[in-house]
């Protein structure tokens, strides 16, 4: 039988009850979501060609509050540096690819303006998941139109988190 989105909630409801470190909990995650890209009736019941650019909630744990949604992100899509807050979040590529870099603010951040530099750059494929813990700021990038599964510790709208301004704040460039 095919990993599903039922058996994977299960797993992730377990891992986060499991008691070990909240890293490895989001690896352990993080592999099993990798199992369930890799399930095509799962993609196909998630995604479809028809599917309009945003984000689908598929599943929300009411005892835990993460929640597993799809998004399909348009091509040409350049996001900016954001955090999750206090929450983590997993990404993982369904289809095509997706251009993460993450940066690290190099002011102090009593100062209102965050000025950021990157530290890592790098694609995940389809089947390709990553963590990012509390407060990583990270960027996206669809060059074209990717298909992406993210699982999140909360309802990220209703939390504070980091959002660049580009009004605001700056980007130094990698030397």
């Amino acid at each position: 039988m095919a990993y599903d989105l039922e058996r994977f909630c299960q797993d992730t409801s377990a891992a986060l009850k499991s008691g070990k470190p909240l890293q490895a909990s989001l690896d352990e995650i993080a592999a099993r979501l990798g199992d369930l890209l890799r399930n095509p009736d799962f993609v196909a019941s998630a995604f479809n060609e028809d599917t309009p650019p945003g984000k689908e909630e598929l599943y929300h744990d009411p005892e835990l509050d993460f929640y597993v949604q799809a998004h399909m992100q348009k091509g040409g899509k350049n996001g900016t540096p954001h955090s999750h807050g206090a929450s983590w979040a997993i990404y993982g590529n369904a289809t095509a690819l997706t251009r993460m870099t993450e940066w690290r603010r190099v002011n102090p951040e009593a100062e209102e303006a965050a000025v950021l530099e990157p530290t890592e750059t790098y694609e995940l494929h389809a089947g390709d998941t990553r963590t990012y813990g509390p407060g990583v700021i990270h960027s996206t990038a669809h060059p074209e139109k990717a298909w992406v599964i993210r699982v999140c510790g909360t309802d990220l709208d209703a939390i504070p988190r980091y959002k660049f301004r580009k009004s605001r704040d700056r980007i130094l460039e990698k030397a």
